[in-house]
């Protein structure tokens, strides 16, 4: 019965809807036909209106609005963007497509193909898919656009052939410098490898006899293995001091109860060995700075650094070791590249007997007069081997206090890649304070083209700061081509000539 009733319901309603509609199409048809007549007799009765016409046309208006609310015009669903008009998708508004993905060669005939373009005006046939824009000078120009000429499409194709040719001859030649590399880095650790063996095998369990042969000079000459650096150092340096492990943990816990008491109290109390106050606080406090500042690329000595409290220990003990040195700046780096290569109190005993040496000792006692011997003694050495050089420098008066301060202090730790530092202390561990003078001469001839067209501030600041890409390799082939001589004296003699005068 309920379907029933709802059919009968449903015809009633087709059927009022049919009546309805007709009579909306002739009150549309009488409307349209009264309001052109009516139109006209106003234009006959010189625009004059009568009461009549107004309410037969208020009446029509009226209807047409009341059939008109009867059937509503149907609203427009809003239409989805089209799955299938290419476009760019632009910050998430743009749903994706769920058709397949078009290949470069299909978005390019779509996007730059109009609907009119005949087919024959593709390019078919490709010989290989266009992936970037130096690809586009092969493609046909749009159907409002002259053709390419025969010989501009000839041109075209020699460039793009060019382009390829050019980039596949790089690419080869850089393949070819990686291969370069990696054989010289396979045959350096071969050599590294076969060097740690007879160093851990033949020449430290034989320290004494074979440290001066023909043999091991030269295996020193070229690097100490990594992982022997350090004892060949201990030993090279030597322990004249003969300072001991516990020595080193007094001197620390000095340093730490010096520490606590200053940040306590805010002030030191003066000690038994005899430094100045003031001396004794700025030690401190140059400690503290420096160490943010030692092999910052590293993040291994700074604040919360694995070596941090390492290197601020060994400095510490050092300042209370020896007060009338106390801590000047570029003590820090070498007592980092020490730390990097020995334990703690090894490191701390190899510290004190190398700033022991009279050359360190001049320098970071400050004697003036001691240093202007040494560098006398280097300029001899300068205008023996590099003539030109020194000359610019001399008219320049470009001084070798001015860069030499700075390599000496830090033992070329700070100025060199810390490879090719490392390197520089193993010779110099062998043949003391004149591979440090050398080793600046070699530098000097490293950069002896670009120095001779450098004014006085520019060598200064070049000789500062050294540039970073500087090859062990190169650096000890010019060290080996200065060679100190001065006619038939050495270097030791020189030296001691300079300093006996007053």
């Amino acid at each position: 019965m309920v379907t029933s009733a709802f059919s009968a319901r449903n015809e009633r309603y087709k059927l009022c809807h049919c009546v309805l509609t007709s009579l909306y199409i002739k009150v549309c048809l009488l409307y349209s036909v009264y309001t052109s007549t009516h139109q006209n007799r106003l234009a006959d009765r010189g625009n004059k209106i009568s009461v009549s016409s107004l309410k037969i046309a208020h009446s029509l208006s009226w209807l047409f609005c009341l059939v008109r609310s009867l059937f509503p015009k149907k609203q427009r669903e809003p239409k989805g963007p089209s799955q299938n008009v290419p476009g760019w998708k632009l910050f998430g508004k743009v749903p994706a497509r769920e058709s397949a993905p078009k290949d470069s060669r299909t978005i390019q005939q779509v996007a730059g193909t109009s609907p009119t373009q005949p087919q024959q005006g593709r390019r078919k046939n490709l010989e290989f898919e266009p992936l970037s824009t130096t690809a586009l000078i092969l493609e046909d120009r749009p159907a409002n656009l002259p053709a390419k000429s025969v010989e501009e499409a000839q041109r075209h194709r020699q460039e793009y052939d060019e382009m390829v040719a050019e980039a596949k001859k790089r690419e080869l030649k850089e393949a070819q410098r990686k291969r370069k590399e990696m054989k010289e880095r396979f045959k350096q650790e071969e050599s590294i490898a076969n060097a740690m063996v007879v160093w851990n095998n033949d020449i430290l369990p034989n320290w004494e006899n074979t440290r001066n042969t023909r043999r091991v000079r030269e295996l020193w000459w070229q690097g100490l293995p990594p992982n022997v650096r350090g004892k060949v150092w201990s030993l090279a340096i030597g322990n004249e001091l003969n300072i001991t492990p516990e020595l080193y943990e007094i001197f620390l816990s000095r340093a730490k109860e010096r520490w606590r008491s200053f940040s306590e109290t805010g002030s030191e109390t003066e000690a038994d060995d005899g430094a100045s106050l003031a001396d004794r606080e700025s030690s401190l406090d140059l400690i503290k700075l420096d160490i943010s500042r030692t092999f910052p690329p590293l993040f291994i000595f700074q604040k919360g650094g694995p070596y941090h409290d390492l290197l601020h220990s060994v400095l510490g003990a050092y300042t209370c070791y020896r007060p009338d040195v106390g801590y000047v700046q570029g003590m820090s780096f070498i007592a980092a590249v020490l730390i990097l290569n020995l334990e703690e109190a090894d490191a701390f005993i190899a510290f004190a007997n190398l700033l022991n040496k009279p050359c360190q000792l001049a320098f970071f006692r400050v004697d003036h007069d001691l240093m202007l011997k040494y560098f006398a003694a280097f300029e001899v050495f300068f205008e023996e081997n590099l003539p030109r050089l020194f000359n610019h420098f001399q008219s320049s008066n470009l001084t070798p206090d001015l860069y030499l301060i700075d390599w000496i202090f830090t033992l070329y730790s700070k100025s060199l890649p810390l490879d090719v530092a490392c390197r520089v202390w193993d010779v110099f561990c062998r043949d003391g304070e004149e591979f440090l003078f050398r080793t600046g001469l070699g530098i000097l001839r490293l950069y002896e083209d670009v120095l001779l067209q450098l004014d006085f501030i520019r060598s200064a600041q070049f000789l500062t700061r050294l540039p970073e890409d500087i090859g062990s390799d190169r650096l000890f082939a010019c060290i080996a081509a200065a060679p100190m001589l001065n006619g038939n004296r050495k270097w030791s003699q020189v030296s001691s000539s300079k300093q006996k005068k007053t």
